[in-house]
């Protein structure tokens, strides 16, 4: 399988979320009181961790699926992805980077979580198409199953 065919969407993601990237960052770090989450607090800390500990195990997984299985030209339908049509996308971009940036006193990786999801939503139905295009039948099958295809 191509390297394009194996990125899907990502590339035209990534590039939407860039700028989110240079700017919230480039802000958090010029002016970090200004995006300071308060502390964070015990309790905040506390959420994050149990958020950020499965949304890393669910995007580890989900990589390890597309090396694997998407390599070999095979349709992933197990796992996280029996769950969402989009686990890469969907755990990083409200799993990982809102959560992570608490645990680091800033609120500047929720907004860039916010957009990563945004972008996902927006370029997601490109990437589906080409998906039903290669598997056919097999990928209406699994669209239909999924348990949470509009997240």
């Amino acid at each position: 399988m191509s390297l394009k065919a194996l990125i899907g969407a990502g590339d035209r993601i990534a590039l939407f979320v860039l700028p989110f990237v240079v700017v919230g960052v480039g802000l958090n770090l010029a002016f970090p009181s200004a995006f300071e989450v308060g502390g964070p607090s015990d309790a905040l800390r506390a959420i994050s961790i149990v958020v950020l500990i499965p949304g890393v195990v669910i995007w580890l997984w989900s990589v390890v699926l597309i090396l694997t299985q998407a390599r070999r030209g095979e349709l992933i339908t197990d796992g996280p992805y029996a769950w969402v049509k989009h686990p890469i996308y969907t755990s990083v971009g409200l799993l990982v980077l809102p959560w992570l940036g608490f645990l680091l006193n800033t609120w500047v990786g929720a907004v860039i979580g916010i957009a990563l999801y945004a972008a996902s939503r927006r370029y997601a139905p490109a990437e589906e198409a080409a998906l039903a295009e290669t598997f056919g039948a097999d990928w209406r099958a699994y669209a239909g199953t999924v348990r949470f295809p509009w997240l």
